[in-house]
């Protein structure tokens, strides 16, 4: 039975055998005599041929890097595939350990674009086997199954974890296309890699911390670790304890080989694993050996204090931005004093206030506490803006102007129609306002709604019997008057004898007055010729004044009852001497050019 691909389940150790194919702009070079079947050409691969180049750009293949991290014109093996399935690479390893489990991997994609061979591109299909030194005795073997071509330019990586048998330490590694070579086929290998492997190890102390992070104002930091192997693959454990500053070099600890250490006091960031192999012989060999997880003990350096952008002044109302700068993203904390206080805000560089004072920012690790040991002191300023009296509204009289006052001294005016004195002349009603600007800097506004008062403007005068009545065109708090002198809120004059008036209107503002001559003519609704001398006649009031007068008067079929004129314009009821009836009667009265018309009752 032969292993399948598959990584290796545990710890590994570091590489002692990788191939990269190297770098540079020119293919090449050949590999090693033996290494393959397929020919070596520096121009574009065709089938059974193979080169070593920084580019992939043949045929329709995606144009994409080489794998190896940080490579600058990185190369790698680019084949394309035989017509005839078979093996196109082989390479043997040495320098191995006896009974030891290795690890082996590769990274390969494959060059077919999606829409390759008009979407019938044969899949890329590879079987990895480990051979013994004599190339007699397979150990394991693993295919990658079909990789078809997606277009994908991200490479995947394959692995087949394997064992050296006893006095064995080389074997050859083979690669063999499973598919023949074709319309697809065709794929890029790099960074082949051989490891040992091992159980998984993991690196804890008793309270189960895989890690610690410390400020280094904490001083020297210890802890007890203790190594756990799963023993998935050795059965015995040896060890050897290494530190390292930048988990590049590790040193070795002296006489730390067993599964317990106690870490020494550490003042900055040290990292702690173990070497671990099944035999104290091969616990030095990174050939036979594996290493456990790490332990990262970090040690924070105490921030510096933030660096103030300055002081900040703003004016009352308004709201202030006290900011900072800190190194390396710290986060930032404000309080109210230099030294312990009330947080304010936490976690951000920038604090936003209005209300006066000195707050402190300081410095802290996103991490853990571990905070600067001073507070950067920055000083919100709060000056007074100008105290201006309340809005205002005022009364404009049609066509005149008023005047707007800012009623405070020794600031700076900036009115709205442009104005920068501190009284201003308007004609127009609105809305207007001045900002007013104290010597701090400070402003404030005040506003005015100016409001027109217009002059009555009167639409009809009439007669009601005795009762003159006044219509204005637009509505106000107006006054009527009949002699200019004393007004009344109504515009209603009740019991007014007959004969010419002029009518005055003014609103009670003051802003002017606005006149009318009226003729009034009081004509009775009714009268009652019952002998009571109590309103017996029909007889209009103020026809005197003119000097013609004729008046008629007809029933309601439009018969004459009574013809009369200056000297006669009265009626007693009576039509040759006999009384009419109770009914609606029509007079129809010519006064010079005036032409009065309408209807009276008489009532008995």
């Amino acid at each position: 039975m032969h292993a399948q691909l598959g990584f290796c389940g545990g710890n590994s150790g570091d590489p002692i055998f990788t191939e990269d194919f190297g770098s540079g702009t020119t293919d090449g070079p050949e590999l090693p005599a033996g290494t393959t079947t397929y020919n070596f050409t520096t121009g574009t691969p065709n089938d059974g041929e193979y080169t070593i180049s920084s580019t992939t750009n043949y045929f329709d293949w995606l144009s994409l890097q080489d794998h190896t991290p940080g490579d600058s014109n990185g190369k790698a093996f680019i084949v394309n595939a035989s017509f005839t399935a078979g093996e196109f690479y082989q390479r043997q390893v040495t320098g191995l350990c006896e009974n030891t489990t290795y690890e082996f991997s590769s990274w390969l994609i494959n060059l077919q674009s999606a829409n390759s061979c008009e979407g019938n591109s044969i899949p890329v299909n590879v079987r990895f086997q480990i051979w013994d030194e004599t190339d007699t005795n397979m150990l394991a073997q693993g295919d990658t199954g079909s990789i078809p071509a997606t277009g994908t330019t991200e490479w995947e990586q394959y692995a087949l974890v394997f064992k050296t048998e006893p006095g064995q330490t080389s074997v050859i590694l083979k690669m063999r296309n499973n598919s023949n070579g074709g319309c697809g086929n065709d794929v890029a290998i790099d960074d082949i890699l051989f490891r040992s492997c091992g159980d998984n190890v993991t690196v804890a102390t008793a309270a189960d911390e895989a890690s610690l992070v410390v400020c280094e104002d904490q001083g020297g930091i210890s802890r007890t670790l203790t190594a756990t192997p799963d023993s998935s693959v050795f059965s015995t454990h040896a060890y050897q304890w290494q530190q390292s500053t930048d988990q590049q070099t590790w040193t070795d600890i002296p006489e730390e080989n067993s599964a317990v250490f106690d870490t020494p006091a550490v003042t900055a960031t040290t990292y702690f694993r173990t070497k671990i192999a099944e035999d104290i012989i091969n616990v030095n060999n990174d050939l036979c050996n594996v290493v456990s997880d790490v332990f990262d003990i970090t040690v924070l350096p105490i921030p510096a204090a933030p660096t103030s952008n300055g002081d900040v002044t703003i004016c009352e109302g308004e709201l202030g931005t006290l900011t900072v700068n800190t190194q390396n993203s710290y986060s930032i904390n404000w309080y109210d004093a230099a030294i312990g206080g009330n947080l304010i805000l936490s976690d951000n560089q920038n604090l936003e206030i209005g209300i006066a004072g000195t707050y402190y920012a300081e410095a802290n690790s996103t991490e853990i506490e571990c905070a600067s040991t001073t507070r950067t002191a920055v000083t919100l300023t709060v000056n007074p803006s100008p105290v201006v009296p309340d809005d205002s509204s005022t009364f404009l009289c049609e066509d005149s102007s008023t005047s707007l006052d800012a009623e405070i001294e020794n600031v700076t005016y900036q009115w709205s129609t442009g104005a920068t004195t501190q009284q201003i002349d308007v004609a127009e009603p609105g809305e207007y306002d001045v900002i007013i600007t104290n010597t701090n800097g400070c402003s404030a506004t005040r506003k005015f709604t100016v409001e027109q008062i217009d002059l009555p403007r009167i639409d009809k005068i009439v007669s009601d019997g005795p009762t003159i009545v006044v219509s204005t065109a637009n509505g106000g708090n107006f006054e009527y008057s009949l002699d200019g002198r004393s007004f009344q809120p109504s515009p209603f004059f009740d019991a007014v004898a007959g004969g010419f008036y002029t009518i005055y209107v003014q609103d009670n503002t003051n802003c002017g007055v606005v006149t009318e001559d009226f003729y009034h003519l009081v004509i009775p609704k009714f009268f009652t010729p019952n002998g009571d001398t109590f309103n017996d006649i029909f007889a209009p009031d103020g026809l005197e004044v003119f000097n013609s007068v004729t008046i008629s008067i007809f029933d309601r079929y439009g018969k004459l009852l009574k013809f009369g004129n200056t000297n006669s314009t009265s009626w007693d009821g009576t039509f040759q001497g006999e009384r009419l009836p109770e009914d609606d009667y029509w007079y129809l009265i010519t006064a010079d050019s005036i032409q009065l018309k309408g209807n009276f009752s008489l009532k008995r």
